[in-house]
């Protein structure tokens, strides 16, 4: 597994990765189901720094691509950076939760792109793989959209992690099923994250053995660490078991090979 991130961004990416910055976001994760505005505008803002980072290039005329752009956090801060933002949402409810104005985004599957081959500069996800019935599709697509020297980059929660059962909380270590039911009988209504419809048990261990097995002549996978974890922690994503339970969320970093 890469060690870190090679060329473009390696330094910058590296320094902002700060105990100050993941106490931070894991603290804005536990508002997610409360305050979804706090959440998500803090991880839009990051976000937006982690795809600066690892871009090889200016982000200003950049065609940035976000699968599974939900209600659309994260537009606006990529505009800022004159980045020429695309999403694509499959779910209405969810695209319209925030009220908030949708200029350039597509419904449809993260599993079928409806984009060409190699016409996005970056591809991205965030949070999106634990919801996906076939997630791996959905990253073979992001990486068949994105241009030839582009970025592919998927960041996702780890099922054993803590943050792994959403609202839930800790109670998906007992098992997903007997999570959602309890759920429901406290709530008296579903989770919004059901386990087995639209929440999934992702591991870090699938995400590595998918990365490995993606051809050479489609990406090469040049950097793998834990995005809500200060830089000095990053060696936990080389421990099996270790990786699972503290890695809290993995970011796969792809560039896309020139054919």
């Amino acid at each position: 597994m890469p060690s870190s991130i090679p060329q473009h961004g390696a330094a910058r990416f590296a320094h902002r990765a700060t105990l100050r910055r993941a106490a931070g976001l894991l603290n804005d994760f536990r508002y997610e189901q409360p305050d979804p505005d706090r959440f998500y505008s803090a991880l839009a803002r990051d976000s937006v720094e982690l795809i600066g980072d690892l871009y090889p290039g200016d982000l200003a005329g950049a065609v940035i691509l976000d699968v599974g752009g939900g209600p659309g956090y994260f537009a606006e801060g990529f505009r800022e950076r004159g980045a020429h933002y695309v999403s694509v949402e499959p779910d209405p409810d969810e695209m319209h939760a925030a009220a908030l104005p949708h200029r350039a985004t597509v419904r449809a599957s993260g599993m079928a792109l409806p984009f060409a081959d190699g016409s996005v500069d970056v591809a991205f996800s965030s949070n999106v793989v634990e919801h996906v019935r076939d997630p791996w599709q959905m990253g073979s697509e992001m990486i068949r959209v994105t241009r030839p020297g582009g970025v592919a980059v998927i960041s996702y929660t780890l099922w054993y992690g803590p943050f792994g059962g959403h609202e839930m909380g800790l109670w998906h270590y007992l098992g997903g099923a007997r999570a959602a039911r309890r759920y429901t009988r406290i709530h008296g209504h579903p989770p919004k994250n059901l386990y087995g419809t639209s929440l999934f048990k992702v591991t870090a261990t699938d995400g590595l053995r998918w990365a490995r097995s993606v051809p050479a002549t489609d990406a090469r996978l040049v950097a793998a660490f834990p995005r809500y974890l200060p830089r000095w922690m990053w060696w936990v994503m080389r421990v099996p078991i270790l990786r699972e339970l503290l890695g809290s969320n993995l970011v796969l970093v792809f560039t896309r090979s020139h054919h």
